[in-house]
C-alpha cells in the first residue's frame, strides 16, 4: 500500500479557505484527493483550542511536533558504531540520503542492523553534535544553516489584488485544447536586477522573451503587453501566473487587451510546468551568472527564435513557428 504523504502547508491554506466557505471534512477531502478522515483528524490536532483552524497556526503546530520527533531520532546516534559510520561517510562527501539508503540497503552486521533515516542525519548535522563537527561543508549546498521547508523569509505582505485561482480555470484551458493560453514567469539572474520576461503558450509551445531592467510591476506588464502586440489578438486568450509581485498589475492587461490572468496556489511553481521547463531550456543559452546588462535585444531575440523553431516531439516533430503559422492559414485568426 503507498505511503500517503503529509498535508502540505499549501493544503492547509485551501482547508482554511473551505472550511470558512462552510464546507464539510468529506467535501474538503474529495477536492484535496484525501481521505475525510486525514481532513479531521489535521483540523482537530492542528487547531487552537479557542480558535477557528487556521493555516499558519497549523503549520506552526505541526512542525512544533516534528521537531519533538526529530529530537527522539538522535537518540540513534547515542551508539557510537552508527554515529562513527555516517560521520565517516558523511566525510567521504556521500549525502545523507545515500547514507541512509546504503544502510537499508545492506544493514551491515556489525551495526546489528540498525537503520537511520536520512532527515535524521540531517538532524544530526544541524541540531546534534554533528553542528561542533563541522559536517555541512561536506553536503553539496554546503549551507551552514538548513533550510526549513516552509519557514522561508517572510516576503513582502503586500497581495495582489482581484486574483482568480488556477482552481477556477475553464477545462479547455487545462485540458490544451486550443491555441491561446499563455504562462508567464520571470527570470533572475546572479547580483543584479535586470531579469528576463518569459511568456509560453501552453499548447502550441510558442515563446516570447524580453528583457527587463528590474522585476517591478509596472516593467513585467508593459514586457507582457509587448508579446501579446507582437501576435494576433486571437492568439492570446488567458495567461496563468505565480504570486510575485511583479504580477500585482495583472488587471492592466486584462482592462487593455481583455485578457483574462488565473493565478497558482503559493509555491506551486509546477502548476505552470510549462514554462518552467522553458526557463531550463533558456538556461542553455543564458545561465544565472549571466551578465545581462551586455546582453543586447537583439540577442534575446535571436535566442527566442531559436527555440521557436525547435522541433518537438510533443508536436509531432513540428515547431511552435510552423504551428502557429498553420492554425493562422487555418482561417482561425482574422486577417
Amino acid at each position: 500500500m503507498p505511503k500517503i504523504s503529509k498535508i502540505t502547508y499549501c493544503e492547509r491554506e485551501k482547508i482554511e479557505l473551505y472550511l470558512k466557505m462552510g464546507k464539510s471534512h468529506r467535501w474538503i477531502g474529495k477536492r484535496l484527493c484525501r481521505s475525510h478522515t486525514d481532513i479531521s483528524r489535521e483540523v482537530k490536532r492542528n487547531s487552537g483550542i479557542y480558535s477557528p483552524y487556521r493555516a499558519a497556526d497549523a503549520q506552526k503546530i505541526h512542525e512544533a511536533r516534528q521537531r519533538k520527533k526529530n529530537k527522539k531520532k538522535l537518540e540513534k546516534f547515542e551508539y557510537k558504531k552508527v554515529k562513527e559510520f555516517v560521520v565517516e561517510n558523511l566525510k567521504n562527501d556521500l549525502s545523507p540520503e545515500q547514507i541512509a539508503g546504503r544502510l537499508k540497503e545492506r544493514r551491515p552486521l556489525f551495526l546489528g542492523g540498525l537503520t537511520v533515516s536520512h532527515e535524521s542525519i540531517y538532524q544530526y548535522i544541524y541540531n546534534g553534535e554533528g553542528r561542533f563537527e563541522y559536517l555541512y561543508p561536506h553536503l553539496r549546498t554546503k549551507r551552514h544553516k538548513r533550510q526549513r521547508r516552509f519557514d522561508r523569509k517572510k516576503r513582502n505582505k503586500i497581495k495582489i489584488k482581484d486574483i482568480i485561482s488556477i482552481h477556477l480555470r475553464p477545462e479547455e484551458i487545462n485540458s490544451k485544447s486550443r491555441i491561446g493560453d499563455w504562462e508567464t514567469d520571470s527570470m533572475i539572474f546572479s547580483k543584479q536586477k535586470n531579469t528576463l520576461s518569459v511568456q509560453y503558450e501552453r499548447k502550441a509551445m510558442l515563446c516570447r522573451l524580453r528583457k527587463l531592467k528590474s522585476k517591478e510591476a509596472e516593467e513585467t506588464e508593459n514586457a507582457i503587453a509587448g508579446s501579446i502586440k507582437s501576435l494576433p489578438n486571437e492568439l492570446w486568450k488567458s495567461i496563468t501566473r505565480d504570486n510575485g509581485l511583479e504580477n500585482a498589475k495583472h488587471l492592466n492587461t486584462l482592462n487593455i487587451f481583455n485578457v483574462q490572468s488565473y493565478f497558482c496556489d503559493t509555491y506551486s511553481s509546477w502548476q505552470k510546468g510549462g514554462v518552467e521547463n522553458l526557463n531550463k531550456l533558456i538556461r542553455q543559452y543564458l545561465p544565472r551568472k549571466t551578465d545581462m546588462s551586455k546582453i543586447s535585444d537583439e540577442e534575446i531575440r535571436a535566442i527566442q527564435e531559436r527555440l521557436n523553431n525547435r522541433p518537438r516531439k510533443s508536436l509531432n516533430y513540428l515547431t511552435p513557428n510552423e504551428v502557429i503559422a498553420e492554425y493562422i492559414e487555418s482561417g482561425a485568426v482574422n486577417p
